[in-house]
């Protein structure tokens, strides 16, 4: 997801000691029925990143009223990363398996909130994963690179794999992001044997499928469950409660594909606005489960009470 060169990560990672833009994010599970579905929430900690990332290239004065309005008016913030876990008639799916041992340690919670809720990692059968970075992926293994949930079958779009695995990852990004090549394909290699490549409209079981919504990376995808209005587990599509929305055109650094990655917001928002489909967000305020409405030309994220 990120930008960082080993300097700025070092740098966020000490600051991520520091509480300063947003409150504290609860451990508790967030837990809700969704037709036939149990969908529970669980965080993962947070993530401290530097405040330039959030659209440097946007107008400032309308930048710095927004991240006033945020509360992010430092040199860092807090970036919640909220895991979703779907239990359906017969699997228990995790959506992501957040950042593990190896990149901040203000994340990488996951398992210890997961035991501390009373759920048993190794009851978990299916994984899906929206896209290859490291808050999303690298707690995949363990620190003998040995998969975390070794029983488990993994979902991961051709496209997200194909791009990873290829030359362009190494070509078509900026140096400072090798290490998120290198762990990508750390974490996919552990998984090969058990993972099963999908495309946009498969169904991993009955009600829940994958959509494409590229452009944050190359082969990013979302997950759409049935019933009622309909709920999208959106991965890092909108990633700011009040950017991500009210200028879904503005370009954070963290996207891949800047272009790709707007014309993907502003699809996906007009799609949950008008059918009125719940959203979960990963890096949304915690649980980042909500609804989005329009306003003033725009939209505006509604959060789940």
């Amino acid at each position: 997801m990120l930008n960082l060169n080993r300097r700025g990560l070092l740098a966020a990672s000490a600051a991520s000691f520091l509480a300063r833009t947003l409150p504290a994010l609860a451990a508790s599970p967030f837990a809700f029925k969704h037709g036939a579905f149990d969908v529970t929430v669980v965080s993962d900690g947070h993530l401290v990143l530097p405040t330039s990332f959030l659209a440097p290239d946007a107008p400032s004065a309308e930048r710095e009223a927004l991240l006033n309005a945020a509360g992010q008016t430092g040199e860092q913030y807090n970036s919640p990363t909220n895991v979703t876990l779907v239990r359906s008639e017969r699997d228990l799916i995790l959506v992501d398996m957040g950042s593990g041992d190896r990149f901040m340690p203000t994340a990488g919670k996951l398992w210890d909130n997961l035991r501390t809720t009373g759920i048993d990692k190794a009851k978990i059968t299916k994984v899906i994963f929206t896209h290859g970075h490291p808050d999303h992926l690298w707690g995949t293994v363990d620190e003998l690179d040995d998969l975390v949930m070794p029983d488990a079958s993994f979902f991961v779009a051709k496209a997200e794999w194909d791009f990873w695995n290829g030359d362009n990852a190494t070509r078509g990004l900026p140096a400072e992001r090798a290490g998120f090549v290198t762990g990508a394909r750390r974490n996919y290699a552990a998984i090969k044997e058990k993972m099963r490549l999908v495309n946009a409209g498969d169904e991993i079981v009955a009600g829940l499928r994958i959509i494409d919504t590229p452009g944050h990376t190359q082969g990013h995808v979302s997950l759409e469950l049935a019933g009622g209005e309909g709920l999208i587990v959106g991965g890092d599509v909108l990633t700011h409660p009040l950017i991500s929305f009210q200028h879904p055109e503005w370009k954070p650094i963290a996207d891949h594909v800047p272009d790709q990655a707007i014309a993907t917001r502003r699809k996906l928002l007009d799609r949950v606005a008008t059918d009125r489909t719940k959203l979960i967000g990963f890096h949304l305020p915690y649980p980042g489960v909500g609804a989005v409405e329009r306003k003033d030309g725009a939209y505006r994220f509604v959060p789940a009470t």
